[in-house]
């Protein structure tokens, strides 16, 4: 049983975000969000200030989420609420285009 374990490949968490392709979870922090019904598990990469959410079941990506903003996020009374109002609706202000 070791053996198989020690031979098994070694994989890492990949998802399909929407319009971004598949992007590797390895440096992000991720936790799933059961108190929201809109969103689902988020995933932020403090480093990098990119933020990937699971809302109704799709993957999107914003880019430059400073820490203060990603912190009022995982709080806030209404996730969901919070989420369409400071980031998805900040389309051009978290924008990854051109954020590497």
């Amino acid at each position: 049983m070791l053996a198989l374990l020690c031979a098994a490949p070694v994989t890492t968490e990949t998802v399909d975000v929407s319009g971004r392709g598949e992007i590797d979870l390895a440096p992000f922090a991720c936790t799933d969000t059961p108190r929201s019904t809109v969103v689902q598990r988020i995933c932020y990469n403090e480093a990098r200030r990119h933020l990937l959410v699971n809302a109704g079941g799709a993957y999107s990506q914003y880019c430059r989420l400073p820490v203060a903003t990603f912190e009022a996020f995982i709080v806030a009374p209404s996730m969901g609420q919070y989420f369409r109002q400071h980031i998805a609706a900040a389309t051009t202000q978290f924008d990854c285009e051109d954020a590497n």
